[in-house]
């Protein structure tokens, strides 16, 4: 059992109300709303019992989880998907994850889109929205392979979802020399897009696997024996197509020095960045993500939260 989506922000006032002991106005300030809300939410979290449940290890116990996760990494928002009897933890994420960031894109901002099976499964699960002067823009370069995810796919759906502009990124992801990505990120068009990222206001990107299984291997970017040398190397984890090591840091290899897609600086200097967790082979780079503060948002699957807890039981996240 777990907390309509409405009532999280009466849990997280609850919490830190409760919990931590912060003051009305340090709610106010962390939450990003009045203090009158705050009052607000702390009545209603009286009234309807969430005062109590803040503390129960039974009832809404993934809520509880979920502020833990995010006192323990960081976070501003944690969702996590419990999966019913009708659907699996796994399936639920695509929908809990559209409907959270659509709630997080506003009239006139600017959004980044990775991509990936998880980033296309929720853009097949948005509802049409009515925004205005929004931009979607792709964070990283192209693959030519036959799959509805491509990066080019996964940022024209969410656009026309949104009823947004589009702004694809005309260029490989990968390319055979670094002397060539050199003098393609020197392009114009390309160091306009690349430095338009930190412009972004909202990003949205899952965190891949660094195995054979990886879109960079499935899509022909690099080899099975290529991305095994990787993982000897220290890699972790792919974000937005780049490898990452275990403390979240970009890899030092070939393969990155090759990569058109955006600085991970520039990536993790977008204020509000919505990671996408959704197969629970994936905890790996979850953690390596999580390490190198890629997200503010995280949603990912009760097993996957629940593991993520016995690491830092264990002193190990």
């Amino acid at each position: 059992m777990s907390l309509r989506p409405g009532d999280q922000i009466v849990h997280k006032a609850a919490w830190l109300y409760y919990t931590h002991g912060l003051r009305q106005d340090e709610i106010a300030k962390r939450l990003d709303i009045s203090r009158a809300s705050v009052a607000m939410y702390l009545r209603r979290a009286r009234e309807t019992g969430i005062v109590t449940i803040t503390a129960s290890t039974e009832l809404f116990a993934s809520d509880v989880l979920a502020r833990q996760l995010e006192d323990h990494f960081g976070l501003e928002g944690v969702w996590i998907a419990d999966g019913d009897a009708y659907r699996e933890a796994e399936d639920e994420i695509p929908v809990l994850a559209a409907n959270v960031f659509q709630g997080m894109v506003s009239n006139g901002q600017r959004v980044g889109i990775a991509w990936g099976r998880t980033v296309y499964a929720i853009a097949d699960a948005m509802s049409f929205a009515d925004l205005r002067d929004v931009t979607v823009v792709q964070l990283c370069g192209n693959l030519g392979a036959p799959y509805s995810y491509r990066p080019d796919q996964c940022t024209m759906e969410i656009a026309r979802r949104l009823n947004a502009r589009g702004l694809n990124f005309y260029a490989p992801l990968i390319l055979s020399t670094e002397a060539l990505a050199s003098a393609l990120r020197a392009e114009p068009v390309i160091r306009e897009q690349l430095a338009g990222v930190a412009e972004c206001d909202v990003a949205l990107f899952s965190a891949g696997v660094a195995d054979e299984d990886a879109h960079v291997v499935r899509c022909g970017a690099i080899t099975a024996a290529e991305v095994r040398a990787l993982r000897r190397s220290g890699a972790a984890g792919v974000i937005a197509g780049q490898m990452i090591d275990a403390a979240g840091a970009a890899l030092d290899c070939d393969y990155n020095r090759r990569c058109i897609s955006a600085d991970l600086a520039d990536l993790k200097s977008i204020p509000r960045r919505l990671m996408v967790v959704q197969e629970s082979a994936k905890l790996e780079p979850l953690q390596a993500a999580l390490a190198g503060r890629f997200a503010t948002h995280l949603v990912l699957t009760r097993a996957m939260a629940l593991s993520l807890s016995d690491l830092m039981s264990m002193g190990s996240a």
